[in-house]
């Protein structure tokens, strides 16, 4: 059993829901990330997921975006961030960790030689924005074929046909958007996502994460009602900006964020 799944089977068991916050690796520094790992398993992440930088984020609203350019002013690269999963797994053999990013950068180091290497790393998933199912085939037989599970989107427009292709092609959880838009933005109606993740459930036996708009503990509480993992992007790295210019108050930040959202959706779980 993977790590993933391992883990949701856990929680699953306790009626409890995954947190699971993302961070840019190498922002705003590359010696921060890894420590800040740690401190977010310690404030009660139960999953880490771990953007790679990338100069044309298309998914990501202006907080993310500028995230990348922070990290990449260092030169931070897919290798470096395999290299901070690398020493987070000397420390943390059980914590999920999920690789986020774009194709880009894959196709250029080779969809084996990466999946080879971030296997090696204690990479778990991997979550790439910009390749459709139809054109992943290749690719998602790399990612399984060295224990990875490729962790596809799902979006409000999304209909079962739909559904029933992404979930085939997906493994560890599906990842829901839940609105049209990019990250960062706030207009999250959770009576809209109960209804997609009822869809989901429909057509796959898979978890389902939710995303994108999940900013504080009430929202995390709300979600936590309806998905199997509530995921939490630039209301984590919004605190971590803030901080920039004095690292040492960023786990403190961040860790006080996620401690309010795990106390929220324990709460609400009873």
């Amino acid at each position: 059993m993977s790590r993933i799944a391992a883990r949701f089977a856990a929680l699953r068991a306790e009626g409890r829901t995954a947190l699971v916050p993302f961070v840019t690796a190498g922002d705003p520094g590359p010696d921060i990330t890894v420590p800040l790992m740690h401190a977010m398993v310690e404030a009660g992440a139960d999953m880490l997921e771990l953007g790679v930088p990338f100069s044309d984020p298309m998914a990501e609203g202006p907080v993310i975006q500028a995230a990348c350019e922070r990290a990449l002013v260092f030169g931070t690269s897919l290798h470096d961030v395999l290299d901070m999963v690398r020493e987070f797994r000397s420390r943390d053999a059980d914590t999920p960790v999920v690789v986020m990013g774009y194709l880009n950068p894959i196709e250029v180091t080779g969809y084996e030689t990466f999946a080879t290497a971030a296997s090696e790393a204690g990479v778990d998933g991997v979550i790439t924005v910009d390749i459709p199912p139809e054109e992943a085939e290749e690719y998602v037989a790399a990612l399984k074929g060295h224990g990875l599970d490729p962790i596809f989107l799902v979006s409000p427009t999304s209909d079962e046909a739909r559904m029933r292709t992404i979930c085939a092609m997906a493994g560890g959880f599906v990842y829901y958007v839940s609105f049209k838009g990019v990250t960062g933005a706030s207009h999250l109606d959770v009576s809209a996502v109960a209804t997609k993740v009822e869809a989901l459930r429909a057509v796959s036996s898979l978890p389902v994460g939710v995303g994108f708009g999940i900013k504080d503990a009430e929202s995390a509480r709300a979600v936590s009602a309806v998905g199997d993992a509530v995921i939490v992007g630039s209301a984590v790295v919004k605190r971590v900006a803030q901080h920039a210019g004095e690292p040492e108050k960023i786990a403190p930040a961040v860790c006080e964020l996620l401690g309010e959202m795990r106390r929220a959706m324990d709460a609400a779980r009873g």
